[in-house]
């Protein structure tokens, strides 16, 4: 049973976290959700297309402008309190490595911290254990946030990322977070090249093996444009692929732009592996 919030989800059922970035730069949609009025109406798309959780985001995760903690928590606290007021039972996730903003959004209502940089500052997770919220345990190779890899090496990817992210995550539950509200994120692109995150995808049965939920992150990243030699919009397609492949092998969250398709993907998955029911099943019976 995985936990946040008000919500309890089941072992296989599919969570679409929906993501809305407070940024003016970033890759996806160059600052489309900065202002107060698109994000908001952002969320209310995302939620009636089958989002269980939005994640919020004040920094982009790649280089640019230095944003200071104050800056970020300006972009994120008093929307997270807006969201909360408006819908009381979403998930709602902040995107952040710093403890500083997440107790700033726990206060304002956030229920999940999204630590995308592997535990670069660890009071993040003394702050969920601190507020009972949960925690997203990633792999991201030991890199520095908003930095790109390069020429980054491992000698077994996979077995990297399940010692970082489950030592992230026993660590978080011997502070105090609850275990039940625990994720480990093999963080595609994050201190990976392409052949990395696709090995990653490749053997996501590993991490799912370990018991805890795995969330995986993979809208319109890198590794897809390059893998399909795509830029940023035309790689939805190589996106649900992936999103197809991850379901399969047990991921549970999905971090995305497109929520009503990918929410079909894992759907269809789920009814494939005998999960889910049809949602109508009229064929040969009438």
């Amino acid at each position: 049973m995985l936990r946040l919030g008000r919500r309890e989800f089941d072992r296989h059922e599919p969570v679409i976290m929906a993501i809305v970035n407070r940024t003016p730069d970033s890759f996806y949609d160059q600052g489309a959700t900065f202002r107060d009025e698109p994000a908001l109406a952002r969320v209310e798309q995302a939620v009636a297309e089958g989002a269980a959780i939005v994640d919020i985001g004040g920094v982009k995760a790649g280089p640019g402008e230095e944003v200071t903690a104050e800056e970020e928590a300006r972009r994120t606290v008093g929307f997270v309190a807006e969201v909360r007021r408006r819908h009381p039972d979403v998930v709602i996730s902040v995107d952040t490595w710093r403890h500083e903003v997440g107790e700033a959004v726990c206060e304002a209502g956030a229920d999940l911290l999204n630590d995308a940089w592997g535990g670069v500052d660890p009071k993040l997770a003394e702050v969920a254990a601190r507020y009972g919220a949960g925690l997203v345990c990633t792999h991201a190779g030991g890199a520095e946030p908003r930095t790109r890899p390069h020429r980054v090496t491992y000698e077994d990817v996979m077995a990297d990322i399940l010692r970082v992210t489950v030592g992230l995550a026993e660590r978080a539950v011997a502070l105090g977070v609850p275990r039940e509200s625990v994720l480990i994120d093999p963080g595609h692109d994050f201190g990976k090249n392409t052949r990395h995150s696709l090995e990653a995808t490749r053997r996501l049965g590993e991490m799912v093996g370990t018991g805890w939920p795995v969330l995986v992150s993979l809208s319109n990243k890198d590794f897809v444009g390059e893998t399909l030699d795509r830029p940023v919009k035309e790689r939805v397609v190589g996106t649900l692929a992936t999103t197809a492949v991850s379901a399969w092998l047990g991921a549970q969250v999905y971090r995305v732009h497109e929520v009503a398709e990918t929410r079909q993907v894992v759907d269809m998955v789920a009814s494939i592996a005998g999960h889910r029911p049809p949602a109508v099943a009229r064929r040969g019976l009438a």
